[in-house]
């Protein structure tokens, strides 16, 4: 598996150009699942990859995930990262464990 581990992140170092780690307090659980639309959704499902972060010891469901274009990974930490302030521990972002706020609308504006 660590052999298989390597190949999959070299593999995923030439070809992507951006990548994040990430370490879910508690695991992942369902979230994963949501993860995994929300990057295919948004990124095509072509446009990132997820394996192991690295870490040794120290995260045991930590991954990496790389991307094409930085603009889709900061939209990525934006989303699914803790906190209102993007923060790190040991290198890798949080995962956030509630979903961002809707968007409330309006209502509408009458002029007399």
């Amino acid at each position: 598996m660590v052999a298989n581990s390597k190949l999959m992140i070299g593999e995923a170092e030439r070809r992507f150009p951006m990548r994040i780690k990430i370490a879910p307090e508690g695991g992942f659980g369902k979230c994963l699942t949501e993860m995994h639309r929300w990057l295919d959704e948004n990124c095509g499902a072509d446009g990132w990859v997820m394996t192991p972060a690295g870490f040794r010891g120290i995260f045991n469901d930590a991954a990496a995930i790389y991307f094409l274009d930085v603009n889709l990974a900061a939209a990525f930490v934006a989303r699914w990262c803790a906190g209102h302030r993007v923060e790190s521990t040991n290198g890798a972002f949080r995962v956030r464990d509630d979903a961002p706020l809707p968007r409330r609308r309006l209502a509408s504006h009458k002029t007399p």
